[in-house]
């Protein structure tokens, strides 16, 4: 039933995103038409968390090394957006987009169902 996850950023300067998202992330990507690209993602995961407010969604880059994806991401010219922090979960940043916003990285300390399910 349910194939996947299509995951839409919206941004002021999209060609910068579509241009960081291939070049630096170096995501593979299928042209949708009209050279209206779409990237490819690793696999992914869905949490389901409690709010007192109204409902929202983020989105989280993971990897298996924090500090050595922002090595990488630094080498390519990617800014950290705060330090690292130790969480409870894993840790925890978040890099510098085309557009000036962020986008979360997360290691995560604790079983995932890419890596522990099954």
């Amino acid at each position: 039933m349910i194939i996947g996850v299509h995951a839409i950023m919206f941004s002021p300067d999209a060609e910068g995103l579509r241009d960081f998202l291939h070049d630096v992330l170096e995501l593979p990507s299928v042209d949708a038409g009209n050279g209206w690209p779409i990237f490819a993602l690793p696999p992914a995961e869905l949490a389901a968390h409690p709010t007192e407010g109204e409902g929202g969604h983020e989105l989280y880059l993971m990897c298996d090394d924090l500090h050595a994806t922002l090595d990488d991401l630094n080498a390519k010219g990617v800014e950290a957006m705060r330090p690292v922090s130790e969480e409870a979960f894993g840790l925890m940043t978040a890099i510098r987009l085309p557009d000036g916003t962020e986008l979360g990285l997360y290691e995560p300390h604790h079983k995932t169902a890419l890596r522990d399910a099954r």
